[in-house]
């Protein structure tokens, strides 16, 4: 386990926790789901969501929703707190992880169920759907799998100079580098096609077919699992594996981060879509 001294540079513990991948990696993730969305799936988003509403323009409300009075009760479900020790060993165990109040994996089960319930009201399947597509964004991050100082939270690093900590960097930094820059439509587009491209006849190609190995929506909760525990497993392999304490990230760590980056928002937009085809055809 990481031994990290409190000492060792400054961190502001009155700031919230940041918000998985934050408003440019959800609007990919949501993107590239859109993108595989087969003719129910585009029915499905319609009815659920409304006319003219897309899935990238409710990627990030979740994280809004958390801070207010009305979402506190949501805050748990962005994350499940693995009680492992990296980079010596890692994984996600349900019963010891997910605490009494709920947690991203719960939070999936419940949801799907809640998103084709129709004994509730067309605003509350609304709202699980709109849950869905952030979690399943957020159960792709490495640090949202992870109870290490708080998810990376309290890991002070630098970023070009400025004082942050790992989990934004994780969340934010490095994922608005690797997609051009800016948080832009521009970018927003040519990052998702990017992916896109990848997925369908690049180095993901061989692979997409086993991230959606667990596509029923009837055992949501062990898909989910198996997505937390396939983010989980880079903190030993990249995240967490030096100690980042102090560390300047926009440099070779950055460098090493960007393919795992851009793999596990792939994989977050293609779980996406196919849980949303899965939804539709269960409906």
């Amino acid at each position: 386990m990481h031994l990290y001294s409190s000492l060792a540079f400054p961190i502001l513990l009155s700031a919230p926790a940041a918000h998985a991948w934050g408003v440019v990696g959800h609007a990919t993730v949501a993107t590239i789901a859109t993108h595989y969305l087969n003719d129910a799936g585009k029915s499905y988003i319609s009815t659920k969501l409304g006319p003219g509403v897309t899935m990238a323009s409710v990627a990030s409300w979740a994280d809004n929703f958390r801070y207010t009075s009305a979402g506190r009760f949501s805050a748990p479900f962005h994350f499940i707190d693995a009680e492992d020790t990296p980079p010596t060993s890692c994984g996600v165990d349900l019963t010891r992880d997910c605490g009494p109040t709920g947690c991203v994996v719960s939070a999936i089960n419940n949801y799907t169920s809640r998103a084709n319930d129709a004994s509730l009201s067309a605003s509350n399947q609304k709202q699980a759907l709109e849950f869905l597509i952030h979690f399943i964004g957020d159960i792709t991050q490495p640090l949202h799998d992870e109870a290490e100082e708080l998810g990376g939270n309290h890991i002070p690093v630098t970023w070009d100079g400025t004082a942050t900590n790992l989990h934004s960097c994780w969340d934010t930094q490095m994922v608005e580098k690797a997609a051009g820059g800016t948080n832009s439509t521009a970018t927003l587009t040519s990052f998702s096609n990017k992916l896109i491209a990848e997925i369908d006849g690049g180095m993901y190609s061989s692979a997409k077919d086993g991230w959606i190995s667990c596509d029923n929506v009837a055992t949501a909760s062990d898909c989910a699992l198996a997505w937390a525990q396939d983010a989980n497993a880079l903190n030993c392999q990249y995240v967490l594996k030096a100690n980042e304490t102090g560390m300047e990230l926009d440099g070779s760590y950055y460098d090493g981060a960007v393919p795992y980056i851009e793999l596990q928002i792939a994989k977050g937009g293609y779980r996406l879509g196919a849980w949303v085809n899965a939804l539709a055809a269960a409906a």
